[in-house]
Parts: C-alpha cells; sequence; structure tokens
C-alpha cells in the first residue's frame, strides 16, 4: 500500500485517472488479494475514489477540498504544538534543529532537487515541532493530514516544474522554528498558518490545478 500511496502522492497517478488492477499487479509485482486490500485501505484513506463492480480512481482535488485541509492541519496543530512547547526538552529541541538542516540543505532551484526526499524531510519537521510525550495520537492525524497536503503540493515542486515557478518558503521553515524554540507558540501558530495560506494562494494562482480537476467522471 505504501508504494501506490507514494505514486499517488508525488503525481505518478493523476487525480480522476482510473487505476486498472490487471496494469497495478503486473507494475507491482503483487497478487490480486493484498493489491485489492490495499486499494481498498486507500479508498479509505481518501486518496482512492471506489465504484461498486466499477474499480477504483485516484481522488480528485478541488480548492474546497485544500481549503478543508489547511482549516483541519491548523486546528489540530494548534492544539499539539501548545503542548510541545509547554512539555518540550533538550531533546525536542535539537530535533528540530535537526530536521530544520536537513530541510534547508534541498534547494528547489537545484536542477537535481529531488521532490520525494524534499517532501519526506518537509514533513519530518512539521511533525518534529509537535512531538513530544503523549503525542502520538495528534501525530498520526496530523501526518495524514500532511499527505492529502502534499498532493497539492505536488502541483508546485513536481520535477516537470522549471526551477523558478517551483514553490519556495522565503525563509518561513526557519522563522518557525525560530519562535517555537523561543517557546512562543502564538506567534508560531500564525506564521505556521501564513505558511499553508501562500500555499493555497499559490496553488488557486496556478493553471495546473484547474486544468486536471473540475471535469473528472468517476
Amino acid at each position: 500500500m505504501s508504494v501506490i500511496k507514494k505514486d499517488i502522492l508525488n503525481g505518478t497517478y493523476q487525480p480522476g485517472q482510473k487505476l486498472v488492477l490487471n496494469d497495478l499487479k503486473a507494475h507491482y509485482k503483487v497478487g490480486g488479494s493484498p493489491l485489492r486490500e490495499a486499494m481498498v485501505q486507500l479508498a479509505w484513506q481518501k486518496y482512492l475514489v471506489m465504484k461498486p463492480q466499477k474499480g477504483f480512481w485516484v481522488a480528485d482535488v478541488s480548492l474546497d477540498e485544500l481549503r478543508h485541509i489547511i482549516q483541519s492541519r491548523f486546528a489540530i496543530g494548534r492544539l499539539a504544538l501548545k503542548e510541545a512547547v509547554a512539555v518540550g526538552d533538550e531533546q525536542w529541541e535539537l530535533n528540530i534543529l535537526t530536521a530544520f538542516h536537513k530541510l534547508s540543505r534541498l534547494d528547489p532551484d537545484a536542477e537535481d532537487f529531488d521532490v520525494d526526499e524534499w517532501d519526506k524531510r518537509h514533513k519530518e519537521f512539521h511533525l518534529a515541532i509537535v512531538e513530544c510525550k503523549g503525542s502520538e495520537f495528534l501525530l498520526d492525524i496530523l501526518s495524514h493530514i500532511y499527505d492529502q497536503q502534499d498532493r497539492y503540493r505536488h502541483f508546485l515542486l513536481g520535477k516537470d516544474i522549471a526551477p523558478v515557478n517551483r514553490y519556495h518558503d522565503h525563509g518561513e521553515h526557519e522563522a518557525v522554528m525560530n519562535a517555537v524554540l523561543r517557546r512562543d507558540a502564538d506567534l508560531a501558530s500564525k506564521l505556521l498558518y501564513a505558511h499553508a495560506e501562500r500555499l493555497y494562494t499559490s496553488i488557486e494562482q496556478a493553471t495546473c490545478l484547474s486544468s486536471i480537476s473540475g471535469n473528472l467522471r468517476y
């Protein structure tokens, strides 16, 4: 399931695309039963749409859905951040610094920019700032939300997008990190919301999203 999910997140399969089980069996070299079970789980997680007797399609994308994702991320993330700032220890701080350092080493302007690795490090950074003892439940929810959001970020980071048009953070992650390490949860929350809002605005202005969504039929 993780391989198919990764291919959905990185855009190998486009929103609205029908997935043919026989083709997937050959591609992933897996049997029909485990493949179908994985597809059902992905449908339950809203990465796929399942139609009885018809098959599976990659879930559509829309600005309305992205808005709901961002709002959910902010509401849950703010709660988790306040808890982490209150109880985070030295190891928590070191984990944040390490995650930021790893993320900052990847340059979207580079010709050999690795989108998949950036996605991985970006998620690790955002989860590191809210990870603390007792946060496992909220982390699981946030992890799923970040994965859903990354489907949209792919349209601004994809391998086929010229470096000049790719998503850049303009120092936003560093500003968030500094606010968190100062234990200023209110400022960090505001910065995180602005960070997510800029993604929404960038997607809204990108023609790539409107060109593939809105006219899909399952």
